[in-house]
């Protein structure tokens, strides 16, 4: 029987057993060693579909429900609220569960071997700013684990496992840079043992850039920011940002689409002195279209992170709708963003006791690593270290399997 290391991550999930000595990744989808931490509920079919299958499901425009960033709920009150989902009503943590329970069901069909317990990665902290909502988190993860027909779970930092699969030798600082959580471990490694002097942690990552750039450049084209005329007597005032944050924010995407919001922005068109962006906005509640926004904010992001400037491309919405992401606009925006993850980054250190000059090498794990804001922040930190690349989105996979080896 397998145990089974998994990363459960905002954006793709990954899972690994050790064969032979070594970590050995699970093909999840198609030979891939990932899977997109997605679900779609197809209305017609009643299907529910994981990973780039459900994220084809979304962009197919298939009638249905598209689920990402789940574990930025755990903790939260969204995390329990019961909802229609298809013909039942689920929490969120029951989605989640059934999304973990595909995970062990794809490990078994390919490894043949019985999965019924895991090392599961965890953020050094889920939420940096609440005591409560951290400790309730990891309760709603071990919950989730036991929904998806795990019997025991076991949890490590993530950025620890990172640290596990890094190996080598000298001071280390893992820079653990994910989709909702930014995580660190400073450690010593030698050709026999990694020993872990200190680990940190802050909920800031990758959607927490992409909301900023969204409603930097995304929603003031469906009408963030612009005016509404007073129903009675003269004078306007501002949109309601909460629907447009909503929109923004990758984990409240699927919960916009409610008869009222739609009748509302409707009455918004009659009412705006400039009404062509609150029929955007229409146009993107009636059709479901959030989350299709969402990723080409990212693909901006992403663009803008390797060029001068990043396009967000709506065709989707309106042909030829698009807003430019210029790299110099993108770092300014994020700088903040940035300084609270240098910030933990330097408190890490404190915790470790150590100075910047003593790390020898820093390791990036994580996709949201790549952006060139935080890569230029930490490197300016520790201007003797070797920076290196891990196996962004695996090694902390990696890590977990050879964790789990040892139960």
């Amino acid at each position: 029987m397998a145990v089974l290391g998994i990363d459960f991550g905002t954006s793709n999930t990954a899972a690994g057993v050790v064969q032979n000595g070594k970590p050995q990744l699970i093909a999840l989808e198609n030979g891939a060693d990932t899977l997109p931490s997605v679900i779609f509920m197809d209305f017609d079919s009643g299907e529910t579909l994981f990973g780039q299958a459900a994220v084809t499901a979304m962009t197919e425009g298939r009638d249905g429900r598209f689920l990402r960033a789940l574990k930025s709920v755990l903790g939260t009150p969204l995390a329990q609220e019961r909802r229609q989902f298809l013909n039942e009503k689920l929490t969120l943590l029951d989605v989640i569960g059934r999304f973990l329970r595909e995970i062990r069901l794809r490990t078994e069909a390919a490894t043949g071997q019985t999965v019924r317990h895991a090392v599961s990665g965890r953020p050094v902290r889920f939420h940096s700013a609440s005591p409560e909502r951290n400790a309730q988190a990891l309760v709603d993860l071990e919950h989730a684990y036991a929904l998806a027909g795990f019997e025991s779970v076991t949890f490590l930092p993530e950025p620890e496992a990172a640290a596990l699969a890094t190996g080598g030798t000298g001071r280390l600082l893992i820079v653990d840079i994910g989709g909702g959580t930014s995580d660190f471990t400073v450690c010593d490694s030698d050709a026999t043992d990694t020993h872990i002097l200190a680990s940190q942690g802050i909920r800031q990552g990758g959607t927490d850039f992409d909301k900023v750039l969204s409603l930097a450049h995304a929603m003031p084209l469906l009408g963030y920011g612009a005016k509404i005329g007073n129903e009675l007597g003269a004078g306007s005032h501002t949109a309601p940002r909460a629907l447009f944050h909503d929109l923004a924010t990758w984990e409240k995407i699927a919960f916009v689409y409610t008869p009222s919001l739609l009748r509302d922005v409707r009455r918004w068109v009659q009412l705006a002195p400039e009404s062509e962006r609150f029929d955007r906005l229409a146009t993107v509640l009636d059709m479901h279209l959030g989350h299709d926004v969402a990723y080409a904010v990212e693909r901006g992001k992403i663009e803008a992170n390797a060029e001068p400037t990043g396009r967000v491309v709506l065709d989707v919405v309106e042909r030829g709708l698009h807003a430019l992401i210029p790299a110099d606009s993108a770092a300014e925006l994020l700088a903040d963003c940035c300084d609270l993850i240098a910030d933990c980054a330097a408190e890490t250190l404190a915790l470790a006791g150590c100075t910047a000059d003593s790390i020898d090498r820093v390791v990036y794990v994580g996709g949201s690593s790549q952006m060139r804001a935080i890569r230029s922040r930490i490197e300016a930190m520790f201007p003797q270290a070797v920076p290196e690349t891990s196996e962004i989105f695996t090694a902390v996979a990696s890590g977990l399997a050879l964790r789990a080896a040892l139960h």
